[in-house]
């Protein structure tokens, strides 16, 4: 009975939070082929071809994803933003609160690697990649190899979303880039609200957002091994579960991956989680069906790249929500049961909440406990086996 109680409140908290913000907009279906250009296709623009190119990105998925490295990397100075993605009013006092302490010298400036990203979009401001730059103490770092780690907040995240993870990791000697996603703060066209480019019913712009990404995380990897750093993980928070997850699946250089909230199939996530219903509603529209959408999405699925993961010893993370109305716990058990299969080395952690809920009072202290537990002690054993000592038993 109370199990039944705390389902029922669980959920309604759930979708509460999930339909606060006012500010969603549905958008009609365009196949978006034109973001796709550098990958053939024949035939009309329409479902079929959609599909068929999709088989491509997944078959020649090294070309997708591959990049020159930016010869660009410059670190710059300046006073942090929030970058809200919605209209609340206390949201947007935060936003006003930050403008005013910086405009009176009361904010301190923050340090941001910045580079060209070698995925070019009609929009100037997102292709400017951005990542604010948490570097460990050198005393934290002191007799190991240097590791870092990228962080990728959640769809729609504002600036300051895991930051604080951020300076956790420090603590551990763990430096840290904060990866802005493509359309993401700073990089968010004018013309947005919210981060809507990243995930919408334009196919094509939504494909090359992970495209995107995925190569922004690797050129970051570039970047800090031209800093000396020697060991590298990733984590990811929904969306940026996906994006980390692929370049994972990607670069061998990961050996380190925190997924908190996993799916395996990115076109089900749009259809049937509560924070993509406009996405949806789009899709129905057009006449689409659950497993079309499951079929346009496969190129950014990481279920399409399972046995890439698995091919590359790595450590992993997999957080999930019993009550999650956004990533449904069907498919994050997916994901454990494909990490069974594939025999990846996984260890798998559960909140009893949802996806929002996540971060909110008591869930979030309980999310950090779980990622920073995992992390330390994840690098600690790359450190050690790097110096020839036997790691110690995990008990994250």
């Amino acid at each position: 009975m109370l199990s039944k109680l705390y389902a029922k409140w669980m959920f309604s908290w759930e979708t509460a939070l999930t339909t606060r913000d006012t500010n969603r907009i549905v958008r009609p279906l365009e196949w978006g082929f034109d973001w796709l250009s550098d990958f053939s296709h024949d035939g009309p623009d329409d479902l079929q071809t959609m599909v068929e190119l999709n088989r491509q990105i997944v078959a020649c998925s090294d070309d997708f994803f591959g990049y020159k490295t930016p010869t660009d990397f410059r670190l710059e100075m300046r006073h942090p933003q929030l970058f809200p993605t919605n209209v609340r009013p206390e949201t947007l006092a935060q936003d006003a609160e930050l403008k005013l302490q910086a405009a009176i010298g009361e904010l301190e400036e923050a340090e941001f690697l910045r580079f060209t990203s070698p995925v070019a979009t009609p929009y100037p401001e997102n292709d400017v990649v951005n990542a604010r730059w948490y570097p460990a103490p050198a005393e934290k770092q002191a007799g190991k190899p240097k590791q870092a780690i990228i962080v990728m907040p959640q769809w729609n995240a504002d600036a300051f979303s895991h930051n604080a993870l951020c300076t956790l990791f420090n603590r551990f000697g763990i430096s840290a880039l904060r990866l802005s996603k493509p359309y993401h703060d700073i990089r968010r066209p004018a013309e947005l609200e919210r981060s809507d480019y990243a995930v919408s019913s334009n196919i094509g712009r939504t494909t090359a957002a992970c495209r995107q990404a995925v190569v922004d995380i690797r050129s970051c990897l570039d970047w800090l091994e031209s800093q000396g750093y020697e060991q590298f993980g990733i984590l990811g928070t929904s969306l940026g579960s996906c994006y980390a997850f692929i370049a994972a699946a990607h670069d061998a250089r990961l050996k380190v991956c925190a997924f908190n909230h996993a799916s395996t199939w990115f076109g089900d996530v749009v259809w049937t989680g509560q924070s993509t219903r406009h996405v949806r509603a789009a899709f129905e529209q057009a006449g689409l069906n659950r497993d079309q959408i499951r079929e346009v999405f496969t190129g950014i699925s990481p279920m399409s790249y399972m046995e890439r993961f698995a091919a590359n010893p790595k450590r992993v993370l997999v957080v999930h929500a019993t009550y999650d109305l956004t990533f449904l716990r069907e498919f994050s058990l997916d994901v454990l049961a494909n990490f069974d299969r594939h025999k990846v080395d996984y260890v798998s952690k559960v909140l009893p909440c949802g996806h929002y809920t996540t971060g909110e009072t008591p869930y979030k202290y309980m999310d950090g406990w779980y990622l920073g537990s995992f992390v330390y002690e994840s690098f600690k054993r790359l450190a050690q086996q790097a110096v020839g000592k036997a790691p110690v038993a995990s008990t994250a």
